[in-house]
């Protein structure tokens, strides 16, 4: 977005805010009610949707995280507490998990929440095979005996379950009306902090202050989400006072804005990996040495500094140093010549020579488009040709999901639970295997590790399954970013969070929103 079209972002809220009289570029958007103006905050790109069953795009996720909320989530250390559940237990044979609802919740519209919505949103993402259905691959059923208790009951052990449950993204409980009436894909109504009140497309999202809201009303009136993919630009704009908060900040600039005292900075090591995914169901890539050899060309600590100017770690594998997960493993730690060189040989022994890469980039995430080059220069002395197709990125996932790549990049935010970092990505049957990668030995592991209740039996599988992921090179993993974000001064109760979940529920702005 140029820098132009940020004042209008600013006349498309006030369009959106009937409430709004005399809005004018450059002042603070009051959406009344006595809680100070609206939080503007920049994000990088456009949800793609606003079903949060149906999305799997965290720019969606950022914004309705505000809007709904889950069974239970998860806190500053990633440890699951109450939401919508007051508190839980489970049976003895850890195969009944009883939930007791926080009572005098509504939704947006008014309506009570009971345990039958509760039920509603768990059978749609099961019944519909959703993009999070996966998580209850152990569950039997979902019963409401009564309006204020839910029943899991499961077939076995699942001792991931209330990180199942918790991890925001798809999990979300929604309105059956809501649903039914297919105005959640335009006007979702949820039980959050924050409820929609206006899109503007291309420009800006717009929530206000649910002021019944169980934890208590926002500190602010409401949050206006500006899409502004061009990082120079989101941090010119909260230098100026345009917007309040972004996590769109370019990364060469974090050593110089340490200083700056216009702006709060943090950078907070994360639970985020960024990766490379060979398409499998085509040849050559369908041969492990084909893809091994990929592997041993890339240079990861290029594709760091340039992506990320040494705000982020190099890693092999999806977890990273410091996480209880973490397992050791550097395979691919040859580089230059030598590893061009070994990836020689692993071509010459498949009797491969593949000639053109298609490489699917979207501009939205920019470091997918600056490391595309970078490997673009890796693979040229073995002969092979990066094609960059650089598009946006619904159309990104439209040929994620049709398969039409050969390789792409991406990034898998908010993970906690390491099945969270591996089921839905690398077992056969995983919801977001787009690569077409199976092992039988992997997928044994990952499905072991979804029924192990003793934790280091656990972690020693998930370690020998990560192993043999990266081993066959399901993922070329690449590193494991920093959750970078700034904010006006003047914002206050605001947290970075390592999970990348972003909530406003607790921020509040000094009377005038500025500095």
């Amino acid at each position: 977005m140029a820098r132009t079209a940020v004042g209008a972002a600013v006349l498309a809220v006030c369009a959106l805010v009937l409430s709004l009289t005399g809005c004018n570029t450059g002042e603070r958007v009051d959406l009344g009610d006595g809680a100070g103006g609206a939080l503007i905050a920049a994000i990088a790109g456009e949800p793609d949707q606003l079903d949060p069953h149906k999305t799997t795009a965290y720019f969606s996720f950022e914004v309705l995280e505000n809007v709904f909320d889950t069974l239970v989530e998860p806190d500053q250390d990633l440890q699951m507490k109450p939401a919508l559940a007051e508190s839980w237990e489970v049976s003895p044979d850890q195969l009944t998990w009883t939930f007791r609802l926080r009572p005098g919740v509504t939704f947006h519209d008014g309506t009570p929440l009971a345990a039958e919505d509760v039920v509603f949103s768990y059978r749609r993402i099961i019944d519909e095979q959703l993009a999070n259905s996966d998580k209850f691959s152990s569950v039997q059923a979902v019963e409401a005996p009564d309006p204020s208790t839910v029943v899991i009951r499961v077939d076995r052990p699942t001792p991931n379950m209330l990180t199942n449950l918790g991890g925001f993204k798809g999990m979300a409980i929604v309105s059956r009306a809501n649903v039914e009436s297919g105005r959640i894909a335009t006007h979702p109504v949820g039980t959050g902090p924050f409820s929609f009140l206006g899109q503007k497309s291309g420009d800006s999202i717009s929530l206000r202050a649910n002021p019944d809201y169980w934890a208590g009303p926002p500190g602010v009136a409401g949050v206006t989400f500006r899409f502004i993919p061009e990082p120079s630009t989101a941090l010119s704009a909260l230098q100026a006072g345009e917007v309040d908060w972004t996590d769109s900040v370019p990364p060469q600039r974090v050593s110089q804005l340490r200083d700056d005292e216009s702006l709060q900075l943090t950078v907070t090591p994360s639970n985020d990996y960024w990766y490379l995914a060979l398409n499998q169901a085509r040849a050559p890539w369908n041969d492990v040495r084909v893809r091994q050899a990929i592997a041993y060309a890339i240079d990861r600590d290029a594709i760091v500094q340039a992506t990320s100017y040494g705000t982020a770690a190099a890693n092999q594998l999806a977890i990273p140093e410091g996480n209880p997960w973490f397992t050791p493993y550097d395979r691919y730690r040859e580089d230059g010549e030598e590893g061009l060189e070994t990836a020689r040989d692993l071509l010459r022994q498949a009797n491969a020579t593949p000639g053109d890469l298609d490489m699917l980039v979207t501009t939205e995430y920019p470091e997918t488009v600056t490391a595309a080059q970078i490997v673009a220069d890796n693979l040229a002395p073995l002969g092979i040709t990066v094609n960059i197709r650089t598009v946006d990125f619904a159309t990104w996932l439209d040929e994620q999901n049709s398969g039409n790549f050969d390789m792409l990049m991406m990034g898998w935010l908010g993970n906690i639970d390491p099945d969270d970092f591996y089921y839905a990505q690398h077992h056969t049957d995983g919801t977001s295997n787009a690569q077409k990668f199976s092992n039988p030995e992997v997928d044994r592991l990952l499905d072991a590790g979804r029924v192990e209740t003793d934790e280091q039996t656990r972690k020693a599988g998930y370690a020998r399954a990560a192993t043999l992921i990266a081993d066959e090179v399901s993922y070329i993993y690449l590193y494991n970013p920093s959750v970078i974000q700034a904010w006006n001064p003047a914002l206050s109760g605001y947290e970075a969070r390592r999970d990348g979940a972003v909530r406003f529920r607790s921020a509040s702005l000094d009377s005038d929103g500025n500095v």
